[in-house]
């Protein structure tokens, strides 16, 4: 049994999944024990999904743990957690439940795992709600790698909604401590690229709608930059199912990388797909910070965890990231602060989230 026992509300402020795979993970990490009631009360349809389900019984396969009201439906958990082993783990949604969200759940135990990790995650890889894997591996992938996080993200499938299929697997190696991440100068968009994308019986003209459409929309606020988003035919062999969509990348001068997506639905124009991402893209540049808004929340576990002080310019700091702060200051010492940046480049959407990790070491290192 483990020596500490957290208690959380998971109504509180995001009130959905994001809670349980903070909260679960941190635990994890520190080996406590954790208690959810009200489990995303802030949704539609509250209580675990299958997805949630899938991430909360991988993170207590990973260190031997307990865990009581694992049932579809359930609004209230309890983690008894573990040690943390390394070794080869699978999880399956076995719906169009984002792989992605079983990772976030995932890596950070494994890199305070005894041993190299294999985990092979499956479900859906381009899904609403949810970063796409490409996402993952162009914007989440680099990010952690300044923590000092390594991984590989080998993508077998892709799976889209309603039938997943997808497949990933991710290998990692344990850490002793992450790094803090000092990420102030955002410097100047240098570049714009992309993909839009179609699979199964979808016409290729989709993507190139799509593409074309983001580009145009683009060019009316960046005249003079080349941009480049290829218009793809997934390979049967590598996709499962029918879907569409894009994914719009931007980097700076001083290595920052900002992302956007969006994905197609019956019904929806492949024009205005292309729009929505574009329209997002630009949002994220516009506020001159150094992540865009679907890294901010995913970096505050890091930067919770890491052996020292992380500052990060950002734009308005989105719910997710709010509650992600809420939960792992309840959970771990680490100590956030969030200020107005007023220098010369900023804007009044310019934030600095800066952190004074708690330096959580591998005792099995």
């Amino acid at each position: 049994m483990a020596a500490t026992t957290f208690e959380i509300d998971g109504s509180v402020m995001e009130g959905g999944g994001q809670i349980l795979r903070v909260s679960a993970a941190l635990s994890c990490i520190q080996g406590a024990s954790i208690k959810i009631n009200n489990v995303r009360a802030g949704r539609s349809t509250p209580g675990l999904r299958p997805q949630h389900l899938s991430g909360l019984e991988l993170v207590r396969d990973l260190c031997a743990g307990q865990l009581e009201g694992g049932e579809v439906g359930s609004t209230q958990i309890t983690l008894t957690t573990g040690k943390i082993k390394g070794g080869d783990y699978t999880a399956d949604t076995k719906t169009a439940g984002s792989v992605v969200l079983l990772m976030q759940v995932s890596l950070p135990c494994v890199l305070f795992a005894d041993s190299p990790s294999v985990l092979c995650l499956k479900g859906g890889t381009n899904a609403e709600m949810a970063p796409q894997i490409d996402y993952t591996l162009t914007v989440f992938k680099p990010m952690a790698e300044r923590f000092g996080v390594n991984f590989d993200c080998d993508l077998k499938m892709r799976g889209y909604y309603p039938k997943g299929g997808g497949e990933i697997i991710v290998k990692t190696n344990p850490v002793k401590q992450l790094t803090p991440v000092t990420l102030t100068e955002r410097g100047t968009i240098t570049k714009i690229y992309g993909r839009a994308f179609v699979a199964g019986v979808l016409p290729h003209k989709l993507a190139k709608d799509m593409s074309a459409a983001a580009v145009r929309y683009i060019r009316k606020e960046i005249k003079d930059l080349y941009i480049n988003i290829q218009a793809v035919r997934e390979k049967k062999d590598e996709s499962f199912g029918n879907g569409n969509g894009i994914i719009l990348i931007a980097e700076s001068s001083t290595g920052c990388v900002f992302a956007a997506s969006a994905l197609g639905k019956k019904g929806v124009y492949a024009d205005k797909v292309g729009c929505e991402a574009a329209e997002m893209l630009l949002r994220n540049t516009r506020h001159n910070g150094c992540v865009d808004e679907y890294m901010q929340d995913q970096m505050i576990i890091f930067m919770a965890l890491a052996n020292g002080t992380s500052r990060i310019r950002t734009g308005p700091l989105t719910l997710h990231t709010q509650t992600a702060i809420h939960v792992a200051e309840q959970l771990t010492k680490a100590k956030f602060t969030v200020t107005k940046a007023e220098d010369q480049d900023s804007n009044e959407d310019t934030h600095i989230i800066e952190c004074q990790g708690i330096g959580m070491t591998n005792a099995s290192l």
